[in-house]
């Protein structure tokens, strides 16, 4: 029983720390290759990532009367592309019902 889990209406979960420490890891590899590439870490975004199934590992386990067992892994490809943005972008300021009370307007006069 975790606490964790209650805001997913159950009670039993975990986060998942080994995937989290690989994905961390790729984060701060990242932000090194920025550095050396004269890039501003503060300023970096994910843009894409993608993680694809890799090929199995195999392996042995041996059983009892001789037998022999795949014992594989499934190991994965994780991809991430960060970009650098200088200023994001504003919204246009635009009051949404004016617009459509010009037109209402409009059509009122003809």
């Amino acid at each position: 029983r975790h606490s964790q889990a209650k805001e997913f209406n159950t009670n039993t979960g975990r986060y998942p720390q080994k995937s989290v420490k690989i994905v961390q890891a790729l984060l701060k590899n990242a932000e090194s290759n920025a550095e050396l590439k004269a890039l501003e870490p503060e300023k970096l975004y994910i843009t894409h990532s993608q993680c694809n199934r890799a090929q199995k590992q195999r392996r042995r386990t041996y059983r009892a009367h001789g037998r022999v067992g795949a014992y594989m892994a499934s190991p994965c490809h994780i991809e991430a592309i960060l970009t650098q943005q200088d200023d994001p972008v504003k919204p246009p300021r635009i009051q949404w019902g004016a617009k459509k009370a010009a037109e209402k307007a409009k059509k009122a006069k003809k």
